[in-house]
């Protein structure tokens, strides 16, 4: 097959083999070089429809693992190989349904981009190596997506109890390091307050660690809250191929504003954040990564023998689920937490058994009342 040698002309797509490969030259390794090419034409087309790099990677380096796995070049593969390869992958490794169902999407991704007609890709493979590429991955070799949520079942939010225990040993955290003169007293300030922030709005991980101080406001319609009225998040999560999806979540609780008042007041200063914007700046950075979130989250969790189904997620339940539990309105917290569906909001409500107990008590009271009053007015 001829191709041209200059990228964009003689009627290629992008990521097409036209555009991949050089007209003229004989490929010293054809079959490693032609499937390179394929990789970055399929990182071209995944970016062209907006996807984050992050996802782009992601499904090229899934791409890669199947291929030393089946030790296979795409143009060789067969369904039976993504079966034993998904096979192996829960048997031996135990990964997560949701894990398996990306890995999968991923090869049935790169799939359909490699036997595109568009793309030309079959028609090199063919005039090279006298076969083609064929889709792998369908509906009979893949689990159906049936349900709104695959999160391990474990995962779950914080009695208030709990969350009362895991504030006070954040805060006991802080002041044993201080009492001791040891460094590390503002790192533990500053996640003790961080956390406190991420259940006080149902923040997700990013939205907290990518909040600015210049994040937080008035709400003109609670002024008994200042200047902490209001959270602005910017990096909502997105949908695919969108920018991160933009909220305004607002104060609930009257101890919010004096957490955040002596944060950014008395503490964050001590950081020497001069000309840095992060709410929650780092000892070596700009702002704290997720890992150390994640590692400081789990010390504490497990210093107070709370169980692994606790995450950082889980502030984020517990904020669902304790203004449920108080009675909030739920398109009120639907809102909040920037759920599009209520189906959704109402997976991540974890209501107490205390709770349906109370509830339950209401109605059966308010029943046997208008019973008791249909009586009276009868025997009247």
């Amino acid at each position: 097959m001829e191709v041209t040698g200059l990228a964009g002309f003689g009627g290629s797509v992008p990521g097409g083999a036209r555009l991949h490969l050089v007209d003229g030259v004989s490929l010293l390794r054809p079959e490693e070089q032609v499937f390179e090419a394929m990789l970055a034409g399929f990182a071209n087309q995944q970016l062209a429809r907006n996807l984050a790099r992050t996802t782009v990677e992601g499904r090229e380096n899934t791409v890669k693992a199947f291929t030393a796995y089946v030790n296979a070049f795409p143009w060789q593969w067969a369904p039976a190989m993504v079966d034993e390869w998904l096979g192996d992958l829960r048997s031996l490794r135990d990964l997560k349904r949701s894990t398996i169902r990306s890995y999968s999407e991923a090869i049935r991704s790169f799939c359909h981009f490699i036997t595109d007609p568009l793309y030309e890709w079959p028609e090199t493979c063919e005039e090279r190596f006298g076969t083609h590429p064929i889709q792998i991955v369908h509906e009979w070799n893949t689990a159906v997506h049936a349900q709104d949520t695959e999160s391990d079942p474990k995962k779950r939010a914080f009695t208030k109890a709990e969350l009362h225990a895991f504030f006070e040993h954040a805060d006991n955290q802080v002041a044993r390091i201080r009492a001791f003169g040891r460094k590390g007293w503002l790192p533990a300030f500053r996640d003790a307050t961080l956390f406190k922030t991420a259940y006080s709005f149902g923040l997700r991980r990013n939205e907290i660690r990518m909040l600015d101080a210049a994040d937080f406001g008035v709400n003109p319609h609670a002024r008994e809250f200042g200047q902490f009225g209001r959270c602005q998040v910017r990096y909502g999560k997105a949908k695919k191929g969108s920018p991160p999806k933009r909220r305004g979540v607002l104060t609930v609780w009257d101890w919010t504003p004096e957490v955040l008042e002596e944060w950014f007041t008395e503490i964050r200063p001590l950081f020497g954040v001069d000309g840095n914007p992060a709410a929650w700046p780092s000892e070596r950075g700009l702002r704290i990564g997720c890992q150390r979130l994640n590692s400081r989250f789990g010390a504490y969790r497990d210093a107070l023998g709370l169980d692994t189904g606790l995450d950082l997620h889980s502030l984020r339940r517990s904020y669902v689920t304790h203004l449920i539990e108080d009675g909030w309105d739920p398109r009120f917290v639907q809102e909040q937490v920037g759920h599009e569906h209520a189906s959704t909001t109402s997976i991540y409500t974890c209501v107490s058994s205390d709770f349906r107990t109370r509830t339950l008590r209401r109605q059966l009271d308010a029943t046997i009342a208008a019973a008791l009053d249909s009586r009276k007015g009868m025997n009247a």
